[in-house]
């Protein structure tokens, strides 16, 4: 068996260890049940937010976006897409930035969309503007300190 890597729940918050060799299996949160890597892009508050940063050790892609910006809304399906593809070694999320603009300021966001990866309690890139799912993938893999 692989050593647990650390994954919080992006519904109830929880963190869970999973064996990095069972996230094929669709692994499920202890606490609520809900499926830790399913390839879907997950929506945060900003306590989800900052305990995800902070504990997981899979990469975790979130998309920083509002509702009025149309770049945001037509990268949408393309980031959707780009969870699927990289399911279940990266997880996506997203953050309504206009719900909550606390967030814009502790991650010093100017633009959106804006795209920004953390593993391991770090961010370790960042992509702005919107990108087709190619782009995104290749970001991913690209800067993730796992197989993505």
């Amino acid at each position: 068996m692989s050593a647990p890597a650390k994954l919080t729940c992006l519904e109830c918050a929880a963190v869970n260890r999973v064996p990095t060799d069972k996230l094929t299996s669709g692994p499920k949160c202890g606490i609520c049940g809900a499926k830790l890597s399913d390839g879907k892009v997950k929506a945060l508050d900003p306590a989800t937010l900052a305990k995800a940063t902070k504990s997981d050790q899979l990469p975790l892609l979130v998309d920083f976006w509002a509702p009025w910006c149309g770049p945001c809304r037509m990268m949408a399906p393309q980031f959707e897409q780009a969870a699927r593809s990289l399911a279940p070694h990266a997880r996506f999320a997203k953050i309504d930035t206009q719900d909550f603009p606390q967030v814009s300021q502790k991650f010093g966001i100017r633009g959106i969309p804006l795209l920004i990866l953390f593993q391991n309690g770090q961010e370790i890139a960042r992509l702005s503007g919107a990108r087709p799912a190619a782009d995104i993938v290749t970001f991913v893999r690209s800067h993730a300190k796992a197989k993505a």
